[in-house]
């Protein structure tokens, strides 16, 4: 089993939070034991707080739980497609179909790469190989250009972690060295985009689990939530995700490199909270 740490907070549901924020994980991969359920005393005296010990889940265990996730939602699904089969309405399949198609053919035109365009792709990817040479790894890189300009980049290897570090900041530094090389004298500006091991969509899922966690947290305790410092993007992940929210708010604040979102409760226009 994993490293256990100890979480404390008012709840049990809080400590969860708690310990789903520092060890950045989306709550179906932590792991917990309940210590102490706590208690809320009377009028405040004698309060007691609860205590779990939380780890990251192992392979078996998310296995399990995804075992056992599919077998609870079985029956489920069943009796969901028995109303599907009793009302059929092809003309609205037919409506909804219809703008997907429209949306593919409205597609942006790909980028029209010339011979410059290349041969800095191709600086990108030498300058990366002689770091990796320097570090004493070797390391294969395949790109392609994606869409809106985009270079994607994407490195394999062994002992990839390193080269990924904490929380993607070494992938972060080398993809933004890796822009200005293939940048400095291009027709056009190239967005570059390095990933390993899939990092960048793990990363993605595991900040909007985050992002929701946080909101159910500020929602019950209407007090705002200050994240870690992050980069641009990932500062993007958490504004949109919580977007469509109605009862929380997010801003970002500082200065970078410690920029970071912070998210707190909406109030309506009067400046009370929201009910």
């Amino acid at each position: 089993m994993a490293e256990k740490k100890v979480f404390t907070a008012a709840t049990i549901e809080e400590a969860i939070t708690e310990a789903t924020v520092e060890l950045g994980i989306p709550s179906e991969e932590l792991g917990y034991e309940i210590v102490d359920k706590g208690s809320k005393g009377f009028l405040g005296i004698g309060a007691k707080p609860a205590i779990i010990e939380a780890w990251v889940k192992t392979g078996e265990e998310k296995a399990e739980a995804s075992k056992a996730k599919k077998a609870a939602e079985k029956p489920e699904k069943k009796a969901e497609a028995r109303p599907e089969k009793q009302d059929k309405k092809p003309e609205k399949k037919a409506e909804t179909a219809a703008p997907a198609k429209k949306a593919d053919e409205a597609k942006p035109e790909k980028v029209k790469t010339t011979a410059n365009d290349v041969a800095h792709f191709e600086e990108g990817k030498q300058f990366l190989l002689d770091v990796f040479e320097r570090m004493g790894m070797k390391v294969e890189i395949e790109y392609r250009l994606g869409e809106e300009d985009t270079l994607e980049m994407n490195l394999s290897g062994d002992e990839m972690g390193v080269l990924i570090g904490k929380r993607g900041q070494t992938l972060d530094s080398l993809q933004y060295l890796t822009s200005l090389v293939v940048n400095r004298s291009g027709e056009h500006y190239i967005r570059v985009k390095l990933d390993t091991e899939n990092y960048r969509e793990r990363r993605k899922e595991t900040l909007e689990a985050l992002a929701k966690n946080i909101a159910y947290k500020v929602k019950r305790t209407r007090k705002s939530v200050s994240l870690e410092p992050m980069n641009p993007y990932e500062r993007r992940i958490i504004h949109s995700v919580l977007q469509p929210d109605n009862f929380v708010m997010t801003r970002s604040e500082g200065e970078e490199p410690y920029r970071h979102v912070v998210v707190f409760y909406k109030r309506n226009k009067n400046g009370e909270e929201r009910q």
